[in-house]
C-alpha cells in the first residue's frame, strides 16, 4: 500500500511539474511579446564562478577579512532571479533580489547563454537591427562571454575549444548559416571593428601605407536623418564566418589591455564589432505575389555570378553607409535593405582602490567610468522620456545612439562576480540592469522587406 501511494505521489508530482513548465513557457512567451510591444531592453545576467584571483591578494588585510572576501554572496535562485546577501560589520544581513529576463548560474555553459541569444539573429534577417552588449565590472567575465577564452599571446579562436566559444564567434556562424538558407547573391556581409579608448574612436581594421592593420582615429557624427555615423570607417566584405573571425582577431591584437590587481588582462577600451547585412532585392516586388518573388530570386541567382566578385575586388576602406560595390551598379529596379548586428564588449567599471592602477592606467579608468556613467545617463533620460537625451556626452553613447535609443532590438548581458570582495561593483551592475529594463522605447521598427504571398 505504501509503495502504491508513493508511486501515485510521484506521478502527481511529475504531472504538476510538467504543467508548471508549460505555464512557465507560456508566461515567458507573453512577457517577450510585451517586451517587443514596449520596446523594452532585454537584460540577462550571468554570474561567473569563484576564481583563484578572487582572494584578497594584493591587499593588506587580516585573515578574517580575506576569508570574507572570497565568500560567495551572489546566487541565481532560479533562471530569472538573482539573490545577493548584503552584510556589513555590526549590521544584520539583508537579502536583495533582482529580476531579469534570464539569469545564468555559475555552472551554465556558453551553449546555454547562446541558446537565448540565437532567436535575435533570426530577427536580423527578418529586417531588424540587433545589438548585444556585455556590461559589468572588470574581471566579471564579459570578454569570456562575448569572445571566449583569450589566452595570453594567442587571440585566435580555437576550433578545439568550440564549446568555449563566446557570443561573437557563435553569432557569426549562426548568421552565415541562416544566410546559406537564402537565395545565393541576395545577401552580402560587411564587418567593421572599432574600439573606444580614452573617449576616442579607433578603427581597428584601417591599414597604413604598407598595408598593415593599424588603429586609426576616427570621429562619430550625426547625419541629417539623426543617425550616428563614422565617416571613413573601414568595412571589409566577408563571405563566411572564418573570414569574419580572422578580421576580428586582427582587430583584437590592437585592443588596449593592462594588468590590474583585479584582472591580469583587463580591457582598457570598449570594443564594438558591427556586422552589416545588405539584402539585395530585384524588381519592384515589395508586397508582390509569390510568382513574382520567385522571378526575383532567379534574378538574384543570376546576379550572384557578377556582384560577389566585384565585392571582393572592392574590399578596401569605404565610408560607412556610402557607396558599396552593389550600390555602384544599382538600377532603379534594384532595392537594398541594410540591417546591423552590433556586438559590444564594454570595458569594465572599476574601483581604483581595488584595481590598484596608477599613471596612464588611472587615466584610462577615469575615461572608462565616465563613459559608462554617460551610458547610464542616456538610459535614464530615455526612461524618463526627457526631451533631450545626452548622447554626445561620450563618444561611446554617440556611437551606440542608434542601438540604445533607436530601432534596434537590444540585449544587455550583465556579468557579475559572486564574491564578497566585489559586492559594491556587483550591486552597481545589477542596479544598472534594473534601470535598463525600465526603458520603454516603443515598438522596434522593422526594415521594409518584401512580403511574398502565395495566394493570388
Amino acid at each position: 500500500v505504501f509503495q502504491i501511494k508513493a508511486f501515485d505521489l510521484e506521478q502527481s508530482l511529475q504531472e504538476v511539474t510538467e504543467r508548471y513548465e508549460k505555464e512557465k513557457q507560456k508566461r515567458k512567451a507573453l512577457h517577450n511579446s510585451l517586451v517587443e510591444l514596449r520596446g523594452n531592453i532585454r537584460v540577462h545576467c550571468r554570474i561567473r564562478p569563484l576564481l583563484p584571483f578572487d582572494d584578497a591578494s594584493g591587499h593588506s588585510v587580516s585573515q578574517d577579512r580575506q576569508r570574507n572576501f572570497s565568500e560567495k554572496v551572489a546566487y541565481a535562485t532560479d533562471d530569472e532571479t538573482v539573490l545577493v546577501k548584503c552584510s556589513r560589520p555590526g549590521h544584520a544581513s539583508v537579502n536583495k533580489t533582482f529580476q531579469f529576463e534570464r539569469v545564468y548560474n555559475d555552472l551554465e555553459s556558453q551553449d546555454a547563454v547562446f541558446a537565448d541569444v540565437a532567436p535575435l539573429l533570426t530577427s536580423l534577417l527578418d529586417g531588424y537591427n540587433v545589438c548585444i552588449m556585455a556590461y559589468g565590472q572588470t574581471g566579471s567575465g564579459k570578454t569570456y562571454t562575448m569572445l571566449g577564452p583569450q589566452l595570453e599571446g594567442n587571440l585566435a579562436f580555437s576550433i578545439e575549444e568550440e564549446s568555449e566559444l563566446g557570443i561573437i564567434p557563435r553569432a557569426t556562424q549562426e548568421v552565415f548559416r541562416l544566410i546559406s538558407e537564402k537565395p545565393p547573391g541576395s545577401y552580402w556581409v560587411e564587418v567593421s571593428v572599432v574600439e573606444v579608448y580614452n573617449n576616442e574612436i579607433f578603427d581597428l581594421l584601417a591599414k597604413d601605407s604598407y598595408g598593415r592593420v593599424s588603429g586609426v582615429k576616427r570621429d562619430v557624427v550625426t547625419t541629417r536623418e539623426g543617425k550616428s555615423d563614422v565617416p571613413l570607417l573601414t568595412h571589409e566584405t566577408v563571405e563566411n564566418a572564418s573570414e569574419f573571425l580572422y578580421l576580428v582577431n586582427k582587430g583584437l591584437q590592437l585592443r588596449v589591455t593592462h594588468p590590474t590587481l583585479v584582472h591580469a588582462h583587463s580591457s582598457r577600451s570598449h570594443l564594438v564589432v558591427t556586422l552589416t547585412i545588405t539584402t539585395v532585392v530585384f524588381g519592384d516586388n515589395f508586397g508582390t505575389s509569390w510568382e513574382e518573388e520567385q522571378t526575383s530570386q532567379r534574378l538574384n541567382k543570376e546576379a550572384s555570378c557578377t556582384f560577389p566578385q566585384k565585392m571582393r575586388d572592392n574590399k578596401s576602406t569605404s565610408s560607412s553607409r556610402t557607396s558599396s560595390p552593389v550600390q555602384l551598379e544599382a538600377t532603379e529596379k534594384m532595392k537594398q535593405v541594410k540591417t546591423r548586428l552590433q556586438l559590444v564588449d564594454l570595458a569594465g567599471s572599476e574601483c581604483v582602490g581595488m584595481s590598484g592602477v596608477t599613471g596612464a592606467a588611472l587615466r584610462e579608468t577615469s575615461f572608462i567610468n565616465r563613459s559608462l556613467s554617460a551610458l547610464a545617463d542616456v538610459l535614464g533620460a530615455i526612461a524618463e522620456q526627457r526631451a533631450h537625451v545626452p548622447y554626445r556626452n561620450s563618444k561611446l553613447t554617440h556611437l551606440l545612439q542608434d542601438s540604445v535609443g533607436g530601432d534596434a532590438k537590444l540585449l544587455v548581458m550583465l556579468c557579475i562576480s559572486p564574491g564578497q570582495k566585489y559586492l559594491t561593483e556587483s550591486m552597481q551592475s545589477l542596479g544598472f540592469g534594473t534601470r535598463a529594463r525600465q526603458v520603454q522605447r516603443g515598438q522596434v521598427k522593422k526594415k521594409n522587406f518584401p512580403v511574398p504571398s502565395k495566394a493570388k
